[in-house]
């Protein structure tokens, strides 16, 4: 009789471990399909909603404005240039090009600078 249930607990082993191997092998996998709700049967006939995946649209570009740049009133706007100097009865080229009516110099018949006004 101990001969008997010795064979018997190995049995009982052995069919738990088939079991278990059998549950890994019928595990689900992924699901390959969007499915929300209704009745499924067989594989051609559907019964209930089913919808697609949700669409995903990027957000939309926003550019920055430029800063908004004051001018105090009376001031002539900086993108305005002026090429030349205006010293009373002098006017003389620039070097380089300023903001109309910023301060500058001529020299005059002397050779002393004038002070006056850039112009265009």
């Amino acid at each position: 009789m101990m001969h008997s249930r010795r064979n018997w607990g190995r049995h009982i082993a052995a069919a738990a471990a088939v079991a278990v191997g059998i549950g890994l092998l019928a595990a689900p996998g992924t699901a390959k399909a969007w499915w929300r709700g209704g009745v499924f049967i067989g594989a051609p006939v559907v019964v209930g909603p089913v919808f697609p995946p949700p669409v995903y649209y990027p957000p939309p570009v926003v550019y920055a404005p430029p800063p908004v740049v004051y001018v105090p009133p009376g001031a002539t706007p900086p993108s305005a240039s002026a090429q030349s100097c205006y010293a009373g009865a002098y006017v003389c080229p620039l070097q380089y090009a300023m903001p109309a009516g910023a301060n500058c110099s001529c020299f005059n018949n002397q050779g002393r600078p004038v002070p006056g006004r850039a112009g265009g």
